[in-house]
């Protein structure tokens, strides 16, 4: 029996996506079809092809950029367990907030702060 790949939105990242323009909400979902099949075939090391990686106390958070908007999610038994939903410049104002360097590479940086941990975590009631 072949097994189900999905997507899973925590509740934080199902409220993102549910406040933008329905047009914006199908492109982006229909460009997280394509995650579960790139890390199944395979690509790039680890099947994890182009995606930005975070690494953290043995969590690993990947990054998919998908027009102006970062999708940061996990990888599950299940499938993907969609994190975050934000667009690009949502994310330069969190660099800009936290004080990190921007010249630094953006996943080296953005691993090495606990509050991008927080906000990929979100309130833990909508989880």
């Amino acid at each position: 029996m072949k097994k189900t790949f999905q997507i899973i939105f925590s509740g934080t990242s199902g409220e993102e996506l549910a406040a933008l323009p329905t047009a914006l909400q199908l492109t982006l979902t229909a460009s997280l079809e394509t995650i579960p099949e790139n890390f199944k075939a395979g690509a790039g090391a680890g099947g994890e092809g182009d995606y930005g990686r975070l690494e953290r106390e043995g969590r690993t958070i990947y990054r998919y950029r998908a027009g102006d908007y970062r999708i940061y999610f996990e990888k599950g038994e299940r499938g993907i367990v969609v994190h975050r939903v934000l667009n690009r410049n949502s994310l330069k104002d969190f660099l800009f907030r936290s004080n990190l360097p921007v010249s630094a590479p953006e996943d080296e940086a953005l691993q090495k702060n606990p509050d991008f941990w927080k906000m990929i975590d979100g309130p833990k009631s909508q989880q």
